[in-house]
């Protein structure tokens, strides 16, 4: 699912609100949440999942071309931790179309 395939399907679900108003909300909330893990906090949806930053620290690396070692710097990246609610979601979609 994509960003625009998000705002259709809110759209079509709250009649009320225009297309426009759909794609703004959906683009608060993702801005929001990009800013908050910017800043080093972690966001938890009960029900959903959590997102945090982990840092990668510093590795030795190697150029696949030429074999030289390379270091590679620390890194902060996003992790998604899904809740309990969504891995049994997923699970029980996943089992019943076995």
């Amino acid at each position: 699912m994509t960003r625009s395939d998000l705002v259709a399907l809110l759209a079509d679900r709250f009649g009320q609100l225009t297309q426009r108003d759909t794609e703004f909300a959906v683009k608060t909330i993702l801005d929001a949440m990009s800013d908050a893990l910017a800043r080093g906090h972690r966001i938890e949806i009960r029900g959903f999942g959590s997102f945090q930053v982990n840092r990668r620290p510093p590795r030795t690396g190697r150029n696949p071309r030429s074999g030289a070692q390379v270091m590679i710097p620390e890194k902060l990246v996003p992790h998604f931790k899904p809740g309990k609610a969504l891995r049994e979601a997923v699970d029980a979609k996943a089992q019943a179309a076995d």
